[in-house]
C-alpha cells in the first residue's frame, strides 16, 4: 500500500459507529468514575488513597498505547481492538466487585491496560478505510464524541449512583462495548500488514514500561514521593537511554526509524505534547478558580469546564474544511491562535468576573485545541503508510497523555510554590476556600487575604498556560502547505 492509501470496504458507516461507540465508553470512563467517587469513598473508605484510582488508571493506559499501536501494525487492528477492549470490559466488571480501595486501584489498574487499545486503534480503523480527503471530516465525528461524553458522563454518574449502585458506573461499558466488537466483528474484515507477522520486541517493550511508568510516577506523585521524586527521574531517564539504543539496533524497533526521519510526525507528537501540556491550566486550575476565587458552585465549574469539550468537537469539524480549501499550515496556525488567544484571556480573569466570562475563555481555549489536534492528526495519519500508521496514531495520542502530566506537574509546582512564599502558615489554603463550611468559618478579613494569594498563585499558573501555549505556533510553523487531498 502507498501512504494514503485506505481499505476497500462494505459498510463504513457502520465501522464508524462502532469505533465512536468504543472512543464513546473510554471517554465517560473518566468523567463517570469521578463523579461517583465521593459515593465510593463513603463505601469503601480508604479516602487517602482515592488519587490512585485515577493515576493508576493513566499510568498503564500510556503505558500501553504504543504498544497496542506497534501491535496493531504487525498482527492486525482488529485483533488487537477486540484483545484491548476485552481487558479493559473485564477489568470494568471486576471494579464493580471491588469490595476495598486498594482493590479498586488494582482493577482499575487492568482495565487501564485495556484502554490503552481503544483511543489509538478506534481511530486508525477510521483511518485505515477513508481517504486522506475524507478523513479530515470525520475526525470531526469522532471529536463530537468527547464533547458528548463530557455533557453525559457526570450526569450518568450521579443518577447511578443516586439511584443504584455505584458498581453500575463500571457496568455500563459491558453492552457499549460488546456492541461496538460485534459490529466490527461483522463489518471490518481481517487483515493483518505481515504476511508473517513479527515477534513483539520484549526488550525494547519492557525499557519503555519502565521509562514511561517512572516518568509518569514521577510526575503525577511528586509530593507524595518527596526525595523519591528525583531516583524516579533518573530511573527513567536511563531506561530512556536504554530503549534508545535498543531500537538504534533492534530489528523491529517499537518505534520504526520513519517517525524519527519525518518532520510532519515529529511536528504532530510535539504539537500534541504542547496540547496536552496546555490543556491542564484549564482543566484542573478554572474550576479551582470559579469556585475558590468567585466563589462558584461545582455545578458552575462544571459548566464552564463543558465549554471547552463543546469548542472541541465543533472546531475539529471545522478545521476539517479549512484543510481540504487551506492547508495543514494555516489551519495549524489558526488553531494555535485560537489556543494563545484562549489562554490570554485567562490573565483577565477577576474575583468578581462572571461565570460566562470563564466559559467563553473555556470555549475558545477548546476551539483553539480542536483545530491543532485535528490537524496534527490528521497530517500524520495521511503521511503514514499503512504498516506504520497504528504506531504513528498511538504515538499522537501517547504524546498527549505524557504532555498532560508535564503540564499538571509543571503548573502544580508553580501554584505550591506561589502559596509556599504568599501563605506561608496556611495549611492547604485552596481547600479551606473551596469547602463551604470552612470558608464560611474564617473572618471576612483572613478570607479575603487568603482569595487574593490564591488569585496572584493562579494567575501565575495562567502565564505558564499560556508561554506553553505560545510553543504551538513555533509547531504549526513545521507544518507542510499542504492539502489532504494532495496526499492521495
Amino acid at each position: 500500500m502507498t501512504e494514503s492509501a485506505h481499505l476497500q470496504v462494505s459498510h463504513r458507516g457502520w465501522i464508524l459507529f462502532a469505533c465512536m461507540l468504543a472512543m464513546f465508553m473510554a471517554a465517560i470512563e473518566v468523567t463517570i468514575v469521578a463523579t461517583a467517587m465521593p459515593t465510593i469513598i463513603a463505601e469503601l473508605g480508604g479516602f487517602s488513597q482515592f488519587g490512585w484510582v485515577f493515576s493508576v488508571y493513566l499510568l498503564t493506559q500510556a503505558v500501553s498505547v504504543p504498544l497496542y499501536g506497534r501491535l496493531a501494525d504487525m498482527w492486525g487492528r482488529r485483533k488487537m481492538f477486540f484483545i484491548g477492549t476485552s481487558l479493559f470490559l473485564l477489568g470494568s466488571v471486576l471494579c464493580g466487585f471491588a469490595h476495598s480501595m486498594l482493590w479498586l486501584i488494582l482493577f482499575r489498574a487492568f482495565q487501564g491496560l485495556g484502554a490503552g487499545a481503544i483511543m489509538p486503534l478506534s481511530s486508525t480503523i477510521v483511518a485505515d478505510i477513508y481517504s486522506p480527503r475524507e478523513r479530515a471530516s470525520v475526525q470531526g465525528w469522532l471529536s463530537s464524541v468527547w464533547g458528548v461524553a463530557a455533557i453525559v458522563g457526570p450526569l450518568t454518574g450521579a443518577w447511578l449512583v443516586q439511584h443504584f449502585s455505584w458498581s453500575l458506573i463500571f457496568w455500563v461499558n459491558l453492552p457499549i462495548g460488546l456492541i461496538s466488537m460485534a459490529m466490527l466483528a461483522r463489518f471490518l474484515p481481517a487483515h493483518c500488514a505481515d504476511e508473517k507477522p513479527q515477534p513483539l520486541n520484549v526488550t525494547g517493550s519492557l525499557w519503555l514500561t519502565i521509562c514511561v511508568s517512572a516518568l509518569l510516577m514521577a510526575l503525577l506523585q511528586a509530593e507524595w514521593l518527596g526525595y523519591w521524586l528525583l531516583a524516579f527521574l533518573l530511573l527513567a531517564l536511563f531506561a530512556g537511554w536504554q530503549l534508545k539504543k535498543h531500537e538504534q539496533r533492534a530489528d523491529a524497533p517499537l518505534f520504526p526509524l520513519e517517525i524519527w526521519r519525518s518532520r510532519l510526525i515529529i511536528a504532530g507528537n510535539a504539537g500534541n505534547l504542547i496540547i496536552g501540556a496546555a490543556m491542564m491550566g484549564i482543566s484542573a486550575f478554572l474550576p479551582t478558580w470559579i469556585q475558590g476565587i468567585t466563589g462558584g458552585t461545582p455545578l458552575q465549574a462544571g459548566s464552564a469546564l463543558a465549554m471547552m469539550s463543546i469548542g472541541w468537537p465543533l472546531a475539529s469539524t471545522l478545521s476539517g474544511r479549512l484543510m481540504l480549501r487551506t492547508s495543514y499550515r494555516f489551519t495549524a496556525q489558526l488553531g494555535a491562535l485560537l489556543l494563545v488567544a484562549g489562554s490570554a484571556l485567562l490573565l483577565l480573569l477577576r474575583a468578581e468576573s462572571p461565570v460566562w466570562q470563564a466559559g467563553a475563555t473555556a470555549f475558545v481555549i477548546g476551539t483553539g485545541m480542536g483545530m491543532t489536534s485535528t490537524t496534527f492528526l490528521v497530517s500524520v495519519q495521511n503521511h503514514a503508510h499503512y504498516d506504520i500508521r497504528g504506531i504513528c496514531t498511538a504515538s499522537i495520542m501517547f504524546s498527549r497523555m505524557i504532555g498532560s502530566a508535564v503540564g499538571t506537574a509543571l503548573m502544580g509546582a508553580v501554584l505550591n510554590l506561589n502559596l509556599a512564599q504568599r501563605l506561608p502558615h496556611a495549611e492547604d489554603p485552596v481547600q479551606q476556600v473551596m469547602s463551604a463550611p470552612t470558608r464560611d468559618a474564617l473572618s471576612s478579613e483572613r478570607l479575603h487575604h487568603m482569595v487574593q494569594a490564591i488569585a496572584a498563585s493562579l494567575h501565575w499558573v495562567f502565564v505558564v498556560a499560556l508561554m506553553i501555549a505560545l510553543l504551538a505556533l513555533g509547531v504549526a510553523w513545521m507544518m507542510p502547505r499542504q492539502r489532504p487531498e494532495q496526499a492521495e
